[in-house]
């Protein structure tokens, strides 16, 4: 069979499936799986055209991958085809673990386990079936391999993981502050004592892709429409795991059912193929279909959340510097309980808080280094005259409260 082909993607072009492993991971029921789970969980009801998959974005961060290996061996460091293989394979398989909705549904489905303890499950399952062919690729993952700069490549400030998204998630929404000079970037990629480097003259490229990246995370992934959405969705299945699990019968795909009527520890989850191979059937078709059938459930919190999500009547969000009042969502509480019939415990499904976090750039957590012209190394805060960049190393947190729009 010919195994040699080439995916035409709407961001980069022509993509090519570089060897005959890689096609049959891809290949995979386990990452056939990533079509059906959005790249951008419930943005595409604030952008509609953010239905792009996670699919798309594992096969684009594996193209950048490439062109980021080329010019590393161009500039004459050296890089076996073994070790090209596993970093293609690290990244390609980099989020095979995400559930549904991406990160929308973290930590509803199964607590305390996160999308990159699945993936290094799913690739570990994945290494047997394939008869070991996958351990440089796992090593490189977990950054145990001996050439550091390769799980840099994967997972850093400055990774193939990150560029891909960035770009690919501002041509899908249509918001343009998320576009960056991703190849001029890797262009100008560099290798120091084991470590990933950017040549001094792509410092403003960098400084781009920091100042995108801050504005996309309050543009896109943390826009108060989005977040509104995201937390109605961690509700309806915070309400359905409760009513499952005290022998409420509710509607769902075998897939679901399993994680709706178990509670599942990390240990049984990491432990278990049961759990793990029931994970890899489940997305967001999964999801959306229980939603549907759940907004004509008898029980009113969860067919009012469901209902409230089909028909996009989202809940208000208040983002603010300070802790909300607490008078005041005492007296939304009051409301809502005298507005619907429900108890003041289950008020909480429909007035709550939380908090959000951003911060684009963490000096010092895997720091993005600047090879200057002297041949020194700078972090890219001390190398920059961009006085923006000290703030885009702060992390700002901010308080969300949310409500039904019928109580304002």
């Amino acid at each position: 069979m010919n195994k040699k082909k080439i995916i035409n993607d709407p961001v980069y072009g022509f993509i090519s499936i570089p060897t005959e492993l890689i096609f049959d991971l891809i290949e995979h029921p386990y990452f056939q799986r990533l079509r059906y789970i959005k790249q951008l969980g419930m943005t595409h009801l604030v952008y509609p055209g953010a239905l792009h998959t996670r699919f798309h974005h594992a096969l684009g961060a594996m193209h950048l991958m490439s062109l980021a290996i080329e010019t590393l061996r161009s500039k004459g460091h050296s890089i076996t085809t073994e070790e090209e293989e596993g970093v293609k394979i690290a990244i390609l398989l980099h989020d095979i673990g995400h559930g549904p909705f991406s990160h929308a549904l973290e930590q509803t489905i199964v607590e305390g386990i996160s999308h990159e303890d699945i993936s290094i499950l799913l690739m570990n399952k994945l290494n047997i079936q394939f008869n070991g062919r996958l351990s440089t690729a796992i090593e490189i993952f977990n950054g145990t391999y001996h050439k550091v700069f390769l799980h840099e490549l994967v997972s850093g400030q400055l990774d193939m993981d990150r560029m891909d998204y960035l770009n690919r998630d501002s041509f899908f929404t249509g918001v343009s502050e998320g576009v960056i000079s991703f190849d001029r970037i890797i262009k100008m990629l560099n290798i120091i004592d084991d470590h990933i480097a950017v040549e001094e003259k792509g410092i403003y490229s960098v400084e781009k892709f920091l100042i995108a990246r801050r504005l996309m995370y309050w543009q896109v992934y943390l826009h108060k429409t989005v977040i509104a959405a995201e937390q109605l969705l961690a509700k309806i299945l915070k309400r359905s795991r409760d009513l499952a699990l005290s022998g409420h019968d509710l509607f769902a795909t075998p897939a679901l059912n399993h994680f709706l009527v178990n509670k599942i520890s990390k240990d049984e989850f990491m432990n278990n193929d049961r759990h793990i191979e029931a994970f890899a059937r489940l997305d967001d078709t999964d999801i959306i279909s229980a939603t549907k059938v759940w907004a004509d459930d008898n029980d009113f919190v969860l067919s009012q959340l469901c209902s409230m999500l089909m028909l996009r009547n989202l809940f208000h969000v208040d983002i603010t510097n300070e802790p909300p009042d607490e008078q005041f969502i005492e007296s939304l509480t009051e409301k809502v309980v005298q507005k619907y019939p429900i108890t003041k415990d289950e008020a909480a499904y429909f007035v709550f808080t939380d908090t959000i976090t951003n911060n684009a750039y963490k000096p010092g957590d895997g720091s993005i280094r600047i090879l200057m012209k002297n041949g020194s190394i700078q972090d890219i805060a001390a190398a920059s005259d961009n006085s923006n960049l000290e703030a885009l190393a702060k992390t700002v947190k901010k308080y969300i409260l949310c409500y039904t729009k019928d109580l304002i």
